[in-house]
């Protein structure tokens, strides 16, 4: 049997079926893309020939190399063409070089990439911002794993508190306090996946399940927890949804106990103009936002109350100046600011989110369709213009149960089945993004290839 079908990742789908349908798309993919196969070849002093090791987590037996990206359409270096439904998995949220983007960053290369000074830009970008998603003070950074170690920092700074919490399940890009989970014991430990980290995360990082607002109150309840970080939705995963009054409570709690809140926005910047806290009224004390709030070019943002601001600033100025801890020298550069400028003006507007959601619907439902022809046990989970399949009968309540419904051996070859029928989705879950750039004619020929696709698995 191949090693990547195991007996444990059934999902309702035949063993043989499953198998019999990767090593044909495996058969395909190799024999169709003599150019890919060279390319994995001569990649020998790149670590596991590609440029970030991960890359070797895609379902394909060699990387798949992109020759060009455009709109929502890529292209790999043996001229085969691909919906893209993955998006860089949300970092191209707006479709790949958006031309407000691209000409913004025209516009600003020859006055200077890199300076550690604002740019004529900076002002308009924080007016917009603020506009946008309502809290009043901003910073820039380069990616949202820098956006949200500052702005732990910054809250534990401004709280005098040592601990941060994180709902079982969660992911907040590369910090390394984030990654705790729950044991099968029920204590918190660090990731089994997490990789040279002598240190116990545990000792300063409390986790408590997705949706439990008991636990919740429990692990606040001694005051030395300084911020909940939380996406509103878990979705770096199988998407979990919140439920009905879980927000709610989760910022009377925190509020209570003098902690703050921050809420991570980088994937569910799908739902709506000022993201899923816009759309729910949240109220976060601190806010971060990175991959697509630029078009795509390397920038994140992270947002305080004014209260929280001051508080900060406050606690800035009781230490000698010096090295802070928050902040990168890329960080806030004329780039970034130009690329976020066009983003917010241009780009990521009202008639967008229109187009992205009403294709989200198609998707949603179509998807659905093919589910339910198929008698399988799956449902589709949704986050404005972000669209999952989930391996399971109902929506999930917490982190223990997204990792139930996660099956690697039957979304890899899911994920490799379509590819090579033209489409792309995310490799790492059954994730689906549409655009501004999507069409209907790309949304209709996703769900005719997974119905291909079912019908293979499931006879």
């Amino acid at each position: 049997m191949d090693a990547m079908i195991q007996p444990a990742d059934t999902a309702g789908v035949s063993h043989a079926r499953a198998a019999a349908l990767r090593s044909e798309a495996e058969a395909l993919y190799l024999g169709t893309r003599p150019r890919t196969r060279a390319a994995a070849g001569a990649a020998a002093h790149l670590f596991d020939g590609v440029p970030m090791h991960w890359m070797t987590d895609w379902s394909t037996p060699v990387p798949l190399v992109v020759e060009a990206a455009t709109g929502a359409r890529l292209t790999d270096i043996d001229g085969h063409g691909y919906d893209d439904f993955c998006l860089g998995d949300t970092a191209a949220l707006f479709g790949h070089g958006p031309p407000a983007v691209v000409e913004a960053l025209v516009r600003q290369a020859p006055r200077g990439l890199a300076t550690m000074l604002p740019s004529a830009d900076a002002a308009a970008v924080g007016e917009l911002l603020f506009r946008r998603f309502g809290l009043p003070q901003w910073q820039i950074a380069t990616t949202a794993s820098d956006a949200n170690r500052f702005a732990l920092r910054a809250a534990r700074a401004a709280t005098g508190r040592p601990r941060i919490l994180v709902f079982d399940g969660s992911y907040h890009g590369a910090v390394g306090e984030t990654f705790v989970e729950l044991g099968a014991d029920g204590r918190p430990r660090n990731k089994s996946g997490l990789v040279g980290e002598p240190r116990d995360l545990a000792s300063l990082t409390r986790v408590v399940p997705f949706n439990d607002t008991d636990a919740l109150e429990a692990a606040l309840f001694d005051g030395t927890v300084a911020c909940v970080i939380t996406e509103p939705v878990m979705t770096n995963c199988a998407m979990v949804l919140p439920q009905p009054g879980f927000h709610r409570a989760l910022r009377e709690i925190t509020r209570r106990h003098g902690t703050l809140l921050l809420i991570d926005e980088t994937h569910t910047l799908s739902t709506a103009l000022g993201g899923y806290t816009g759309e729910h009224r949240l109220a976060p004390d601190l806010m971060v936002i990175g991959k697509a709030i630029a078009g795509g070019v390397p920038a994140a943002v992270w947002g305080m109350t004014e209260e929280t601001a001051q508080r900060f600033r406050l606690a800035r100025a009781s230490v000698p100046e010096g090295h802070s801890g928050i902040g990168t020298t890329l960080s806030g550069s004329p780039l970034q600011l130009a690329a976020l400028r066009a983003a917010l003006e241009q780009v990521a507007t009202p008639e967008a989110y229109i187009h992205m959601n009403g294709l989200a619907d198609r998707m949603e439902s179509g998807l659905a369709a093919v589910i339910r022809a198929a008698g399988l046990p799956w449902h589709v989970a949704r986050c404005g213009a972000r669209v999952e399949v989930v391996r399971a009968p109902a929506p999930l309540l917490n982190g223990a149960e997204a990792n139930r419904a996660h099956y690697p051996a039957l979304e890899a070859t899911i994920h490799l089945a379509l590819l090579v029928r033209g489409v792309l989705i995310s490799p790492f879950h059954d994730m689906m993004l549409a655009s501004p750039a999507t069409g209907e004619d790309q949304v209709d020929r996703l769900i005719a290839a997974t119905r291909e696709v079912v019908q293979r698995l499931t006879g």
